[in-house]
């Protein structure tokens, strides 16, 4: 059974958001279940710091030993900051998804963010 933490928002992607200290500001990254369908994370293709998105755009690529795979915005916003650590270190994806595996740090709108899945309908939407 994946992790899936009650204090995130999930899309039916398998993307989370992660809340910080400011409303407008969240981390997104793959949940504990996508990576674990995903297998030995080896290569992460991320957008650059100012690059802005649309909801559910394509935002960068992750390549796994078993394929390469899409990464979508949770939410339109702009990217604020890339996790500079998974150029040289994508397995972070494996062993903390939820932690130093975080992939982007957005700038959103706020209010937008309640309208994703809490975790209860998120594990619903894995059959857990």
């Amino acid at each position: 059974m994946s992790s899936i933490p009650q204090d995130l928002r999930y899309t039916a992607d398998h993307e989370y958001v992660k809340p910080t200290a400011d409303p407008s500001v969240v981390l997104v990254g793959i949940t504990d279940y996508a990576q674990g369908e995903l297998g030995d994370i080896v290569f992460l293709d991320l957008p650059s710091a100012g690059k802005a998105f649309g909801h559910h755009e394509t935002f960068g690529t992750i390549e796994a030993v078993k394929a390469v795979s899409e990464l979508y915005t949770p939410l339109a916003g702009e990217v604020i900051e890339v996790n500079a650590r998974l150029a040289d270190e994508p397995a972070l994806v494996n062993t903390d998804p939820y932690g130093d595996g975080w992939m982007i740090k957005m700038k959103v709108d706020a209010a937008a963010v309640a309208a994703l899945m809490d975790a209860a309908a998120y594990a619903k939407h894995l059959g857990q």
